[in-house]
């Protein structure tokens, strides 16, 4: 769900969509990217064009809230010295967006529709229309009541022109903005699912989670859980270790209890209890939700991020919550992992989720 109303004199139509994009992911600390392509025209598999990451100083960008536009600037004309990009596909911070759900009646003329939804903007979103900036997508009908259920996406002005004013000043157009969550759903989430998937990304600074009903983003919350608080918890037993060693421990040991690794075990546990809890209140919020549940039913949790490879994880929330967890396929949309090796270690491909599923958006 890409946040472009309003922008029609900054994101001129589709004439762009067929130029080479770059799917751009911004966090606290890092910038990371992708761009396809395809290698023969018409084949239903992409390759990976190029891939990397950039450091973003500290306190350059906190919480999702850009503080030194210049210093964010410097760091995408060296995304444009690498990549050669003109044109990039930007995520925008889980914890600035506001989502809701809506119904508009099945006959509503295309042409309508976005005044329409405006109007609801005031009763659900605690930012005025004129201050904001919004995008919907339709999840499908409800052929009972004769309307059209729409999820519709909202942003400060603030925010995306922000990060929109970084970006010309760095030479580069932006064709959409696109909240985290979503991207992470076009990149894990195979082509065609109709279910109900919790998307989790686990990172370093927090961790985002995200609702996914038939292909769109219905739900997205953010809580104050971070890989970079075990590592300093982890310290605390080991001494100052290297924090690629203390890296290393997670993944390979994590919350595996052994004799050596009790200790370790324990401490991370404390992490993974307090990851279920949240987890726990946010399905039970949706599973209480007056909409049909048995079609909304939460069938799988997905998780991704730099944390995500936590030995372990997966199996704890899945015996935890009561429901099958797994880590991110991000290639899945892209091409068959049976012919192609990706450039991307799986190790590190989970925190590339957002950048490859802002990538796909060009080909979809």
């Amino acid at each position: 769900m890409s946040v472009l109303s309003r922008l029609q004199t900054i994101f001129p139509p589709p004439q762009f969509i067929a130029f080479p994009c770059v799917g751009v992911d911004i966090s606290d600390t890092s910038l990371k990217y992708v761009e396809f392509h395809r290698v023969r025209p018409g084949d239903a598999h992409l390759a990976v064009k190029q891939w990397g990451d950039i450091a973003i100083p500290a306190g350059v960008v906190e919480r999702g809230n850009v503080h030194d536009s210049e210093k964010l600037t410097a760091v995408l004309k060296e995304l444009k010295e690498r990549t050669g990009a003109q044109y990039i596909r930007v995520s925008l911070p889980e914890e600035h967006a506001y989502l809701f759900e809506t119904t508009v009646a099945a006959d509503t003329a295309q042409k309508d529709m976005r005044s329409l939804l405006e109007f609801r903007l005031e009763e659900n979103v605690p930012i005025s229309p004129r201050d904001s900036y919004f995008d919907y997508a339709i999840i499908g009908p409800d052929p009972r009541e004769r309307t059209l259920r729409v999820a519709v996406a909202v942003y400060a002005q603030s925010t995306i022109n922000n990060y929109y004013g970084a970006c010309t000043k760095a030479g580069i157009l932006p064709l959409s903005f696109e909240i985290e969550s979503q991207a992470i759903a076009r990149a894990a989430v195979p082509h065609g699912e109709r279910g109900t998937t919790m998307i989790v990304d686990f990172g370093k600074m927090r961790m985002g989670v995200g609702i996914v009903h038939r292909g769109v983003l219905v739900y997205t919350s953010t809580i104050e859980l971070a890989g970079e608080e075990m590592s300093r918890d982890m310290r605390a037993i080991l001494g100052d270790v290297a924090e690629s060693e203390i890296t290393k421990i997670k993944n390979t040991r994590g919350l595996v209890r052994t004799r050596e690794n009790e200790r370790v075990a324990d401490t991370l546990a404390k992490y993974a209890h307090h990851m279920v809890e949240e987890l726990s209140i946010r399905i039970q919020y949706w599973d209480t939700r007056d909409i049909d549940r048995s079609e909304r039913e939460i069938k799988k949790v997905i998780i991704c991020g730099g944390s995500a490879n936590l030995n372990g994880l997966p199996e704890y929330l899945t015996d935890a919550i009561g429901i099958p967890t797994e880590r991110a396929q991000v290639w899945v949309n892209a091409f068959s992992l049976e012919d192609v090796v990706p450039p991307v270690t799986r190790r590190y491909s989970y925190g590339y989720a957002t950048a490859i599923g802002l990538a796909l958006n060009n080909f979809v």
